[in-house]
């Protein structure tokens, strides 16, 4: 199969650089193994290689390299209480949370609302006023209460 390296760009998807240094076994330019691994993966398949071959080949080749001969350490740094909160808030789902969120909202509103409207219905509207003594107009009895509209002379 005759396919220029823009070909194999097209159909694959890697880019050109890419290709090119995959093929001078230039390993340098990608940041991670896992890329170089997929990357070739793809190729081969695309050239109808022997594929598990190929992987084997390269896993042979990627352990001589400095750079991707041994996976970097994730224990070396010691966990602190930050690393556990952000493990735990990653595996939120917070369409859920959001969800529970806005119900116990709605829930916690229409409580606090019925408690006041409560209390505002069996509240004594006559609490605020002293108890008081009818002081009469000075002239009159006292023994009734003048009529309204009339005025007592």
């Amino acid at each position: 199969m005759k396919l220029d390296v823009y070909q194999v760009a097209e159909i694959t998807k890697i880019r050109t650089d890419h290709i090119r240094a995959l093929e001078a076994g230039d390993y340098d330019q990608f940041v991670a193994p896992v890329y170089i691994r997929g990357f070739v993966r793809t190729y081969a398949s695309i050239l109808k290689l022997d594929v598990a071959r190929i992987m084997a080949d390269l896993n042979q080749e990627l352990g001589r390299t400095e750079k991707f001969a041994e996976p970097p350490s994730l224990t070396k740094q010691p966990k602190s209480w930050l690393d556990l909160v952000m493990l735990y808030l990653s595996r939120i789902d917070w369409r859920i949370l959001l969800a529970v969120l806005s119900i116990s909202l709605v829930v916690i509103l229409a409580v606090v609302g019925y408690r006041l409207w409560y209390a505002h219905k069996t509240a004594d509207p006559l609490k605020d006023i002293s108890p008081g003594l009818y002081q009469p107009k000075t002239g009159t009895s006292g023994d009734t209460l003048p009529v309204p509209g009339t005025t007592a002379k």
